[in-house]
């Protein structure tokens, strides 16, 4: 509720910027640069250029702004004229700067990445550090929120019971496994993804965490094999710089036996498919964080038969073989 938090500039006492990026840059690595506005609109502003240009100095090419509260100066608001005119103009200056945006609580896109593709994605709609939503929420998304543009849903959860920072220990359940948290790589799109979760918690996956590091974040071709909105959505995507073909698939808080049709493949074709599944005794709400992973061969004639539990799903990784 104050008009002035940061400059975004200025970094805290600890943190070098300049050693940091030269360390990151070293190993090859971009950092993304942060801007929480704590949505002091007018104040982010006035220092939008001077930011802008701190991020070409030291080689940041995309930043994730944010607009966490009650929208300042009083009486605007996250969808009045002056706001979204807001938006607009910070995707349209970070353009002239060669600046990817990744907007949060902004407002919800409808197509402007087309103009401005530098607009890389949104949050705009209830993403995963919501931990109690319903599974039926990530059926949906697809045909409501994502039709205007890219989501930052923040996928990869692997740990479901939140723990570490509740009083007393309790925690929130998340009703998800971990194969449908691999599957949203896939069914929410964004050429912007991330490991949401901690690093520890995916040191006991390792397994799992190989999908994540395989899947790509951009495609050639999408098809969209089959969906209920509000029940499941199961999609196949071609990457974008390979012949390697993804699949994902999630379901609402109902069991379901899928089965795909691998049919979507290029006749002729061979493949070697990692499928990433829910374990028989698997279950979103109670017994989230089993799994199976098979290694089979397929082509376009293969078919399988696919066990998702209550809040679960399943990813597959399907690479041609050589």
């Amino acid at each position: 509720e104050k008009d002035y938090v940061f400059d975004f500039v200025t970094p805290y006492p600890d943190f070098d910027i300049a050693a940091l990026n030269d360390y990151a840059h070293s190993k090859g690595i971009k950092l993304m640069m942060h801007h929480e506005t704590s949505s002091s609109v007018d104040n982010y502003d006035r220092h939008m250029d001077a930011a802008y240009n701190l991020m070409n100095h030291y080689g940041y090419d995309a930043v994730k702004s944010g607009y966490v509260g009650n929208i300042i100066p009083k009486g605007e608001h996250h969808y009045s004229q002056k706001q979204v005119k807001h938006y607009l103009d910070a995707v349209k200056k970070a353009a002239d700067k060669h600046i990817m945006v990744n907007a949060h609580e902004a407002v919800r896109p409808t197509g402007l990445c087309r103009t401005y593709p530098n607009l890389i994605g949104n949050e705009s709609a209830m993403g995963q550090e919501f931990a109690d939503m319903s599974p039926q929420h990530c059926t949906i998304l697809p045909f409501t929120r994502l039709k205007g543009g890219p989501m930052d849903f923040t996928p990869g959860i692997f740990r479901m019971k939140i723990t570490d920072f509740a009083p007393g220990g309790q925690g929130r359940q998340k009703r998800a496994t971990i194969p449908n948290q691999l599957a949203l790589y896939l069914t929410m799109y964004s050429p912007l993804q991330m490991a949401a979760d901690m690093p520890g918690h995916y040191q006991k996956h390792m397994d799992a965490f190989q999908f994540i590091k395989d899947v790509p974040v951009d495609w050639s071709k999408s098809v969209y094999l089959d969906a209920e909105p509000g029940e499941f959505i199961v999609v196949a995507r071609k990457d974008k710089g390979s012949d390697a073909w993804y699949v994902g698939g999630v379901t609402d808080e109902n069991v379901r036996d899928y089965t795909l049709d691998y049919n979507f493949l290029p006749l002729g074709k061979t493949y070697e498919a990692t499928i990433y599944a829910d374990a028989p005794d698997g279950d979103g709400f109670d017994n989230p964080e089993v799994y199976t992973i098979t290694t089979k061969t397929v082509d376009s004639t293969s078919k399988d038969k696919i066990h998702m539990a209550r809040g679960g799903g399943f990813a597959i990784s399907i690479k041609p073989v050589e």
